[in-house]
């Protein structure tokens, strides 16, 4: 029999990781690259998925490109001294037309929770960590990005006030055509 897991694990520290602690977000990038596989298998027929070590070395590529910015957010939640989830949160420019998003909207790239933390309040916490650094920086807006399938995720969104804003379709270049 295993005990109870608390929905709430009290204090997390929050550690800003530079592009020489980047290998430290390897395993947790592991997991959600897990995670990713089985919440789109409907993806399965037009887009393949690379395997957890290719996957990484895209990734953490992505990172170092990211963390040469010095406004990119790396942040690493941890209980006591184990890593509990992360987030790395880019910025870009925010005007683009209809909506007043301020100068600068921020893009959560990545936000990963070790499964062993899930339904803890990890997220939570990270995200309230995001949001006092944003504002701090005079950003207004976050994009966060989630698979259409990973119910539990918007459902977590949706809980932290944030709203649908934009559907991303994809396809094969050599795809169906229209069926007008």
């Amino acid at each position: 029999m295993t005990k109870p897991r608390p929905t709430d694990i009290g204090v997390l520290g929050f550690r800003y990781l530079g592009a020489h602690e980047v290998e430290e977000l390897a395993d947790l990038w592991g997991a959600l690259h897990q995670q990713h596989a089985r919440n789109a298998p409907h993806l399965s027929d037009i887009i393949s998925t690379t395997s957890m070590d290719e996957s990484w070395r895209r990734r953490r590529t992505q990172y170092l490109e990211w963390m040469a910015d010095p406004e990119t957010l790396a942040i690493l939640a941890e209980h006591g001294d184990d890593p509990a989830g992360y987030a790395m949160v880019t910025l870009r420019p925010g005007p683009q037309g209809t909506w007043d998003r301020g100068e600068r909207v921020a893009v959560v790239q990545t936000f990963a929770i070790d499964p062993e933390y899930a339904g803890t309040r990890v997220g939570s916490k990270l995200l309230e960590e995001i949001r006092h650094q944003l504002a701090a920086m005079g950003i207004r807006d976050i994009e966060f990005s989630a698979l259409a399938t990973a119910s539990e995720d918007i459902s977590f969104l949706e809980t932290e006030g944030f709203r649908p804003f934009v559907t991303t379709m994809v396809c094969r270049v050599d795809g169906f055509g229209a069926h007008d």
